[in-house]
C-alpha cells in the first residue's frame, strides 16, 4: 500500500499549492497532466521553507529551517519521509535527478531572510538566484524529462522567469516586507525616500527579465509551454499594474490582480492553447 502514501504526499503538496496560490494553480492545471503533480511537489517545498522565515513568527525560525534543510536531505537519501511535503519532493528530486546544488542556493537565500535586512548587488544577485532562479530551474528539470541539452538551452529563459516573478512579488510586496519585516532587497533604494527614478529603474531591470524568459517559453516543450505562458501572462499583468502607480501607493497597500482579470487572462490563454499558438 505504499503507493497511498506517495498520494498521499501528493495531495498534501497539491492542496498546499492550492491554498496558497490560486493564480499558480492555475497555471498548473494549464500544464500536461503528467507534469502536474511534479510542479506542486517543488512548489510545496518552496512554499513550507518560506513560511518558517516570513510568518512563523513568535517561534525558533532558525532552529525550525535547519530542521527542515537537514530533514529535505535525509529525505532525499534516503527516498522516504514521513513528513508528506519532503516525501514527495524527494520523489521529484529523484525521478528528474535535480541538482543538489539548486536546492542548496535555495535553502541559502531562505537563511538570508532569517539575518539579513539590505542587500548590496552581488547580495541582491545571489538572492534572487536562490530564492526564485533555482525554483524555475527546478521546474525545467521537470520539463525538459531528461533532455540536458534542451535543459542547457532553456536555462538563461527559466532564471529570467524566476528572477521576473521574484522582483514583481518584491515590489508587490513592499509594504510588508518593509514595515513588518524590516526588509530591504533592491539596493541602494531607500525606502523613505522612494522616487520616481528609483521605482522606474527597478521596472527597466524587470521587464528585461520578462523580454529574456519570454524567448525561452516560446520554446519550451508543448506539454509546459502553456502552463508556464499562463503564469508569465499572470505576472505580466501585475507588473503592469503596479508600473501605473505612484511610489507612494505600493508603500501604503498591496497591489493585486481582481479575479475577474484574472479569469479573463487566463480564458485568452486558452484560447491560445486551442489554437496551439503563443
Amino acid at each position: 500500500m505504499i503507493g497511498v502514501f506517495h498520494q498521499v504526499a501528493h495531495d498534501c503538496s497539491r492542496i498546499t499549492t492550492e491554498r496558497y496560490s490560486t493564480s499558480f494553480s492555475s497555471a498548473i492545471r494549464l500544464l500536461h497532466k503528467d507534469l502536474r503533480g511534479p510542479i506542486y511537489d517543488i512548489y510545496g517545498l518552496v512554499r513550507f521553507a518560506d513560511e518558517i522565515v516570513d510568518t512563523f513568527h513568535g517561534y525558533d525560525k532558525s532552529s525550525l529551517l535547519a530542521a527542515f534543510k537537514k530533514e529535505t536531505y535525509i529525505a532525499i537519501e534516503q527516498k522516504i519521509s514521513l513528513n508528506p511535503i519532503l516525501h514527495s519532493f524527494q520523489i521529484t528530486v529523484n525521478k528528474y535527478n535535480i541538482d543538489p546544488e539548486l536546492i542548496e542556493a535555495f535553502f541559502k537565500s531562505m537563511e538570508f531572510d532569517l539575518n539579513k535586512s539590505t542587500y548590496d548587488a552581488n547580495g541582491y544577485a545571489e538572492y534572487i538566484y536562490g530564492s526564485a532562479e533555482v525554483v524555475g530551474l527546478m521546474c525545467l528539470y521537470v520539463f525538459c524529462d531528461g533532455d540536458k541539452d534542451e535543459y542547457e538551452k532553456l536555462k538563461p529563459s527559466a532564471q529570467a522567469l524566476g528572477a521576473a516573478f521574484q522582483k514583481v512579488n518584491f515590489l508587490r510586496d513592499v509594504k510588508a516586507d518593509y514595515q513588518q519585516l524590516n526588509r530591504v532587497y533592491f539596493p541602494g533604494v531607500d525606502f523613505r525616500d522612494f522616487t520616481d527614478k528609483m521605482k522606474a529603474e527597478i521596472e527597466a531591470d524587470i521587464q528585461n527579465d520578462f523580454n529574456a524568459a519570454y524567448d525561452g517559453i516560446t520554446k519550451l516543450p508543448l506539454k509546459a509551454r502553456f502552463g508556464v505562458y499562463l503564469a508569465y501572462k499572470y505576472y505580466l499583468s501585475l507588473f503592469k499594474k503596479i508600473k501605473a502607480v505612484q511610489p507612494q501607493r505600493i508603500l501604503e497597500e498591496r497591489i493585486r490582480i481582481p479575479n475577474y482579470q484574472k479569469a479573463w487572462v487566463a480564458a485568452k490563454v486558452v484560447v491560445r492553447t486551442q489554437l496551439n499558438m503563443l
